[in-house]
């Protein structure tokens, strides 16, 4: 078995620490020695199947414990994990599946309904029993009770997670089991995590920040505590009634604690248990910061910056959140960062150039996507003008990450803008280009249609539609269009009539969008 993937701290938690427990949901619990029997039962079963090795298989569900079972058990064998997240639209799966070829999914009885819309003809997994013909989890703890197993390679590939890329479809960026489990020991080092530490599992598990904090947990032998985000007040009492310590949030999170009637907020000394807070997905404000103080008064705020291309680049520390909140930070431990200009030269302090990430946690590449992977993974010979290429070492990969940033005097880097348009929203990206194709497609009396982000602090940013038809049409007539085909995240905040709308001086097939957003912006 390699060293370098999560099957091994399965089964080296299961074997050092089969009572503690490992995961909890409300009043469920299991312990690791439970835990590694379901995840060795669910595992056998795929492995049964005869798939080819690398087959995909994805998981479309709600929060809850089987999910994490199945996340393990897909990664307990030479399968490919596909985390699909339960705000996706059929349609959107549909695409997903089509577009990574996955052979089985996974699912609840109340995403089951969404998988019958589209056309799947692989196998299905529901957690509970139905009364179709579907194997489910229930009757897989029941019946599949033989040894289980298996070799994981590190160097395998283990999962693709899909967000929007460039050209406004989904694309499906790769991770080796080596990526998920580098990114379990780095974060618990600079975190310092011990298995005394209680992790809160808010964040959903389609992502590599949601997914590392079931990695960590594993990593150092901790407590997950599930959690589905409904109410502040649900979600404090979580924190209390779980004894919650490591506290990982995006952003939008943060909002979503503090937009509420503050004096709803329990007493901050039923809080001196959390010592952790993470954020990352998106910048933080000054309040955020400050909310956060205020209520979890004994708790480190560390602010993070990961890339779509790698599983992080930056965090800033503690002691520097309240002097320079601005900044992203400065590397984590075994990654370089350097910020090039346009001639590939490396940028003098508070010049803005291009992030480029060499060293640890880089990702495979982009799944049947060899354009969006040359544009991002690149050879290590653009520092050739930074670094000492010693050698003529030339097969290294580095990530160009299109986020542009400057760096200050003291080493401290701060975000300035992407080099595309992409939207960034409640810790989630948008593509303008999707929205717009779904508006092309089902609404017909709108002649030409923008979508693009406006600043909104708590959120980001406010995803913005303006558009041009022959007369008005009722906002609530256009959004309930939307919904139909579109994610909640991607939902316009914004819909804007005009009659006409502005052209590319020099390309008149094009809209001016930055001549629309300074409109907006002067209103």
């Amino acid at each position: 078995m390699s060293i370098n993937c999560i099957r091994t701290l399965i089964e080296r938690a299961a074997e050092t620490h089969a009572d503690k427990t490992a995961l909890v949901l409300n009043e469920s619990s299991l312990s690791y020695a439970e835990l590694f029997t379901q995840v060795n039962q669910v595992a056998f079963y795929l492995n049964e199947l005869g798939l080819p090795k690398g087959s995909r298989i994805g998981i479309y569900s709600n929060k809850g414990i089987e999910q994490v079972i199945a996340i393990l058990a897909i990664l307990s064998t030479d399968y490919i994990l596909v985390p699909l997240t339960r705000l996706l639209k059929p349609e959107q799966v549909e695409y997903i599946i089509g577009d990574c070829g996955i052979s089985c999914i996974i699912t609840d009885r109340l995403k089951l309904e969404s998988i019958e819309e589209i056309n799947f003809d692989g196998h299905i997994i529901s957690y509970e029993t139905t009364n179709k013909d579907i194997a489910s989890f229930e009757e897989i703890f029941k019946y599949y009770n033989k040894t289980y197993i298996c070799d994981v390679n590190g160097h395998d590939n283990a999962m693709i997670t899909y967000s929007f890329g460039l050209t406004g479809t989904p694309k499906g960026i790769v991770l080796s089991h080596r990526n998920l489990i580098d990114s379990a020991r780095v974060v618990s080092q600079y975190l310092k995590l011990d298995e005394e530490d209680v992790i809160s599992g808010l964040l959903i598990f389609n992502l590599d920040y949601g997914l590392n904090q079931i990695f960590c947990a594993l990593y150092k032998k901790a407590t997950l505590a599930l959690h589905r985000f409904i109410l502040p007040v649900d979600f404090f009492n979580h924190l209390i009634d779980d004894g919650v310590t490591v506290l990982p949030l995006m952003p939008v999170n943060i909002s979503q604690m503090f937009d509420e009637d503050t004096s709803r907020i329990p007493s901050a000394e039923l809080f001196d248990h959390v010592k952790t807070i993470t954020s990352s997905g998106g910048n933080v404000t000054v309040k955020m910061i400050d909310d956060c103080r205020n209520t979890f008064r004994t708790a480190d705020f560390y602010s993070m910056h990961g890339l779509t291309e790698a599983f992080r680049s930056t965090y800033l520390d503690p002691s520097q959140v309240l002097i320079r909140p601005d900044s992203i930070g400065k590397p984590i431990p075994d990654v370089e960062l350097y910020v090039l200009n346009e001639e590939g030269r490396e940028c003098a302090p508070r010049e803005i150039g291009e992030l480029i990430h060499r060293g640890g946690y880089i990702y495979r590449g982009f799944w049947n996507a060899p354009q969006e992977t040359a544009e991002r993974f690149k050879s290590v010979q653009i520092l050739k003008d930074v670094v000492n290429l010693e050698g003529q070492l030339t097969d290294e990969i580095v990530v160009a990450s299109g986020d542009y940033v400057y760096k200050d005097e003291e080493g401290y880097y701060y975000f300035v803008s992407r080099h595309d348009d992409m939207i960034k929203t409640r810790g989630f990206r948008v593509s303008p280009f999707e929205v717009e194709s779904v508006v092309a497609k089902n609404i017909p009396q709108i002649e030409q249609c923008a979508v693009f982000g406006m600043e909104n602090e708590a959120i980001e940013e406010e995803i913005v539609m303006v558009y041009s038809a022959p007369s008005e049409i009722s906002e609530k007539e256009i959004l309930f269009e939307l919904k139909k085909h579109l994610a909640s995240y991607m939902i316009p905040g914004r819909v804007i009539y005009k009659r006409f709308l502005p052209l590319v001086q020099s390309d008149e097939n094009r809209i001016n969008k930055a001549a629309l957003k300074r409109e907006l912006a002067e209103q």
